[in-house]
């Protein structure tokens, strides 16, 4: 188990930086940092490699980590969010038809 700290930057929407709690943003370039904004922590999570995140693998975070001294999780494709719209609203239709 690994304290990670979670930051987001100023300068890009849903780009996460993961890095280990103790450290701190040390390892990570001054260039990345620099594309990344102003830093603002938005958590500290207990992370194991088999725990559930939304939209990366904890176990690459922590290779990532271990290998990197961070991880930088990516924005999704624009596609992505409207095809994840569009899934919900079909799904939610599905269930309101076999409710009826």
């Amino acid at each position: 188990m690994r304290l990670v700290e979670v930051f987001k930057g100023s300068q890009r929407d849903e780009m996460y930086l993961y890095v280990d709690h103790k450290t701190g943003t040390d390892s990570v370039p001054e260039e990345l940092l620099g594309t990344l904004g102003t830093l603002t922590s938005v958590m500290v999570i207990p992370m194991t490699a088999e725990r559930k995140l939304a939209r990366v693998s904890a176990s690459d975070v922590l290779a990532g980590i271990e290998k990197e001294g961070y991880f930088l999780q990516m924005p999704p494709p624009p596609h992505a969010s409207a095809e994840a719209q569009i899934a919900a609203m079909v799904k939610a239709e599905e269930e309101l038809q076999d409710r009826e």
